[in-house]
């Protein structure tokens, strides 16, 4: 009886913690897809049912504090550290989608979807109209 408890008491949290681990909420390292090296560390978090990503580290000396100058509207000139650079992304299957992501090196917002494609490893995918005319990046999650 005690060994029967005790087994579902344990998959129990265990499907919880294996359950944790297969989220885009987290720590990510981004790779800049055209020179492979690493940028920043972003935090993915969920507002209001919705996923958004905001830089807090910069990886690159030279760029620390670095000024959004290309982006329009609030962003326009406000420090890259610390700001959102995904917005509003909603869970559909597998994938976040109908958000954007900003390019705060060109100060473009493009749409975006992301997706695990391990628990440590997420597609981050940014496209002018359809997915097809885009660019993809690969982040690695921070281990804490």
């Amino acid at each position: 009886m005690y060994k029967k408890v005790f087994s579902s008491i344990a998959l129990f949290f265990f499907g919880i913690l294996l359950a944790q681990s297969q989220t885009v909420i987290g720590k990510w390292k981004t790779i800049d897809d055209e020179t492979g090296q690493a940028k920043s560390i972003l935090e993915v978090f969920e507002k209001s049912g919705k996923i958004y990503g905001k830089v807090i580290e910069i990886l690159d000396v030279e760029h620390k504090k670095s000024l959004c100058s290309n982006c329009s509207g609030d962003d326009k000139n406000k420090p890259i550290l610390g700001m959102i650079v995904i917005k509003g992304l909603t869970k559909e299957g597998s994938e976040y989608n109908d958000g954007k992501i900003l390019d705060p090196k060109n100060g473009k917002l493009y749409k975006c979807f992301i997706t695990l494609v391990t628990k440590d490893k997420l597609k981050v995918r940014g496209y002018i109209g359809i997915s097809l005319f885009g660019r993809t990046q690969y982040w690695y999650r921070v281990k804490s």
